[in-house]
C-alpha cells in the first residue's frame, strides 16, 4: 500500500486512508476477538479504491495486498449494509467493492456431527442454524456459500465443495446434503 489517502467521492477536504482503517482494526484486534462493527454507525466518508475479487484476493489501488496480516485486519472491520460493503471504525465508514463474497472457505473439518470451515482470512465457522450452507447458481454450476458473520459469507472453494459432496447423504425429500450441528444442508440447487 502506498500510504496515499484516497480522496472521497464528494471531493471534500476530508480524506481517509487504508492505513487509518488498518490502525483502528489493529487496536481492536489487540483487545482480543473481533471489533464490534455491528455497534458502529459512523458517517459515510466516501469510497476507498479497494476491491475483494471473487477468488478472495484483496486489492488496494489496483494492486494485490500481499500481507495476509493486513488482509486479516481489514476483514475484521468489514461490514455489510444491504448490497454494499464498508470498512468501518467508530468514526468513519468507507465503501469498498466486493465481486462475489468477501471471504473464501478454503478448507473444512468434516466430522460426524459438525462441519467447521476455515476461511482465507483466518475465520473458523461451524455450519449450524446461524451459519447455514447456502447453494446458489444452477444445477450445472452450483455456487456454495457459508454464512460467516453479520451478513458476510464465504464462497466455498471447489475442492472443499467436492469433499462436502463426497460426505453427502440423502436427506428430506431425497435431496443430497450434509449434516452439521443438528441441521441438514442440501447441496443441490
Amino acid at each position: 500500500m502506498t500510504g496515499r489517502p484516497y480522496r472521497m467521492a464528494d471531493q471534500s477536504d476530508k480524506s481517509v486512508s487504508a492505513e487509518g482503517i488498518a490502525e483502528a482494526a489493529s487496536k481492536a484486534a489487540k483487545k482480543g476477538g473481533l471489533p464490534p462493527v455491528h455497534l458502529w454507525d459512523p458517517p459515510f466518508c466516501g469510497d476507498l479504491d479497494m476491491e475483494i475479487r471473487a477468488d478472495g484476493t484483496w486489492f488496494y489501488e489496483g494492486t494485490p495486498i500481499g500481507r495476509p496480516a493486513m488482509v486479516r485486519l481489514f476483514s475484521t472491520v468489514l461490514k455489510r449494509e444491504g448490497d454494499r460493503f464498508f470498512l468501518v471504525t467508530p468514526v468513519e465508514k468507507v465503501g469498498i467493492r466486493v465481486e462475489d463474497a468477501p471471504f473464501l472457505a478454503t478448507d473444512a473439518q468434516i466430522d460426524a456431527d459438525r462441519i467447521t470451515f476455515s476461511t482465507n482470512v483466518g475465520d473458523h465457522v461451524t455450519a449450524d442454524a446461524d451459519h447455514p450452507i447456502i447453494i446458489r447458481g444452477n444445477r450445472d454450476e452450483p455456487r456454495p456459500y457459508v454464512h460467516v458473520r453479520a451478513g458476510l459469507e464465504a464462497l466455498i472453494d471447489r475442492k472443499t465443495f467436492y469433499r462436502l459432496a463426497a460426505a453427502a447423504e440423502e436427506g428430506p425429500g431425497g435431496r443430497a446434503g450434509v449434516r452439521s450441528a443438528g441441521q441438514f444442508f442440501p447441496l443441490e440447487v
